[in-house]
C-alpha cells in the first residue's frame, strides 16, 4: 500500500473573515480575539468527504490538530507521526514533514497558505510530490489545488494513474507589507505537484501598469459610477482596478481590503466580515465590486475572505459586479470560486458579465 503523508496547519486562514490577511506569528491569537474560527480543520473535511479510493493507501499524519482528529472520523488507516504541544508552530510542520520523508511517503498532503507550503518547502524540498489543500488567506503561490474537492481528485489520480508532476512556485508574501496595503512577494522555492490541467491554480499575476492599462481602468470605473444606484450600499473589493472607482470618486481606498461607499461618499474602511454583517443590517440595497485575481481568475476566495458565504448569500448573486482589465481577462479560461461552502460556490458557477469597459462587457463563466 501507498504511504501518503498528511499535516493540517490548525490555524491557516483565521485571520480572513477579520481583516487581518494572514495568521503568520502570533497574529492568529488575534484573529482569535476577533471572533475568528478554525478554517482548516472544515477544508480538510472536504477533502476527505469527497476521496473515492479508500484501500490502495494508508495515511502517516501530525499529531492531534494537525491530522490525527480529523482523520478519526473516516474509515482511512493511519499512522500518527510525531509530537506537538498544546499551540502548533510552524517548526511543527518542518519536524513532521522531515520525520514523515524518513518514513518513505511517497507523497506530501497539507492543507494551509502560503506560509505552510514554505515551511514544507523547507522540510523536504523537492524530494517528493505534495498536494496542497488551499485553507490560507491569500495563496498566491502557484502549488495549491482550486478546492478541496480538487485536491481529492488529485490525490485519486495519483494513486490510481500513471501521473507526471512539475515543479510549481512558493512565493514568500510579507504579510505585515500586505496588511499595509503593499504587495510584497518573491520567490521562496519550488515544490512538486502533480500535473493535472484544472486542478491546480496558477500563481498570481503582478498588476501591470502602462498607459493603456490605466486608461482601461478608468473607463471601467466611468462605467461603474454611471451604473451607481442611489441609496444602495457598494462595498469594493481589493485590488487596483477597484481602486480606480475610488480614485475617480476621489475617495480613498484600502488596496487590499474591503471598503463602503454609500451614495458616492465613503462610510467604511479595510471592513471584516462583522463590520461587513453590521452594515448589510443597516442598508437595505447592497453590491459587492469585485475583480478576479491575475493568472488565477478567483473572484472569490483569495484575498478577499472578508467576504464569507454568509455576506455573499446576504447580499445575493444578483447583486455582484464584475470588473476586469481586458489584459486581464484575455488570460483567464475560467473566473472561479473558492467559498469554504460548496453549495455557496455551486450557485456562483454560472455565465456572468464582466464589465472590461466604458459600457463594454463580456461573458464568462465561472467555474
Amino acid at each position: 500500500m501507498k504511504k501518503v503523508g498528511l499535516i493540517v496547519n490548525p490555524i491557516a486562514g483565521m485571520g480572513g473573515s477579520v481583516g487581518l490577511k494572514g495568521t503568520d506569528g502570533d497574529i492568529y491569537k488575534q484573529a482569535l480575539k476577533m471572533g475568528a474560527i478554525p478554517v482548516a480543520p472544515s477544508r480538510t473535511r472536504q477533502f476527505f468527504s469527497n476521496l473515492k479510493d479508500e484501500k490502495g493507501f494508508y495515511f502517516l499524519v501530525a499529531p492531534g490538530k494537525m491530522g490525527e482528529d480529523l482523520i478519526k472520523a473516516h474509515k482511512y488507516k493511519f499512522e500518527v507521526v510525531g509530537e506537538i504541544g498544546i499551540e502548533t508552530t510552524s517548526e511543527d510542520t518542518i519536524r513532521i514533514a522531515k520525520t514523515m520523508l524518513k518514513k518513505e511517503i511517497e507523497l506530501l498532503i497539507f492543507c494551509g497558505g502560503d506560509g505552510t507550503a514554505r515551511d514544507i518547502y523547507d522540510a523536504i524540498d523537492m524530494e517528493k510530490p505534495v498536494i496542497a489543500i488551499p485553507s490560507g488567506v491569500k495563496m498566491f503561490s502557484s502549488v495549491f489545488a482550486l478546492n478541496p474537492r480538487a485536491a481529492a481528485k488529485l490525490l485519486d489520480a495519483f494513486l490510481t494513474e500513471n501521473i507526471e508532476t512539475e515543479e510549481r512556485e512558493v512565493l514568500d508574501i510579507n504579510e505585515e507589507s500586505f496588511r499595509q496595503g503593499r504587495l510584497d512577494s518573491k520567490l521562496y522555492g519550488f515544490l512538486k505537484v502533480p500535473k493535472i490541467q484544472n486542478l491546480i491554480q496558477s500563481s498570481k499575476d503582478s498588476s501591470i501598469i502602462g498607459s493603456s492599462i490605466e486608461e482601461n481602468k478608468h473607463e471601467i470605473a466611468l462605467d461603474v459610477i454611471e451604473k451607481m444606484e442611489d441609496n444602495t450600499l457598494y462595498l469594493l473589493g481589493p485590488g487596483t482596478t477597484v481602486k480606480s472607482i475610488t480614485d475617480q470618486l476621489q475617495l480613498k481606498k484600502t488596496l487590499l481590503g474591503v471598503d463602503a461607499i454609500y451614495n458616492k461618499e465613503f462610510i467604511g474602511a479595510d471592513l471584516n466580515e462583522k463590520a461587513i454583517l453590521k452594515l448589510l443590517k443597516k442598508y437595505g440595497e447592497v453590491k459587492i465590486v469585485v475583480t478576479p485575481i491575475g493568472g488565477q481568475g478567483f473572484i472569490f476566495g483569495r484575498g478577499n475572505k472578508q467576504f464569507t458565504p454568509l455576506v455573499i448569500k446576504k447580499v445575493g448573486k444578483e447583486n455582484i459586479i464584475i470588473i476586469s482589465t481586458k489584459e486581464k481577462i484575455r488570460n483567464l479560461e475560467y473566473l472561479r470560486v473558492d467559498t469554504g461552502d460548496s453549495e455557496i460556490d455551486k450557485s456562483l458557477k454560472d455565465l456572468v458579465k464582466v464589465i472590461t469597459g466604458y459600457k463594454e462587457e463580456m461573458i464568462k463563466k465561472v467555474e
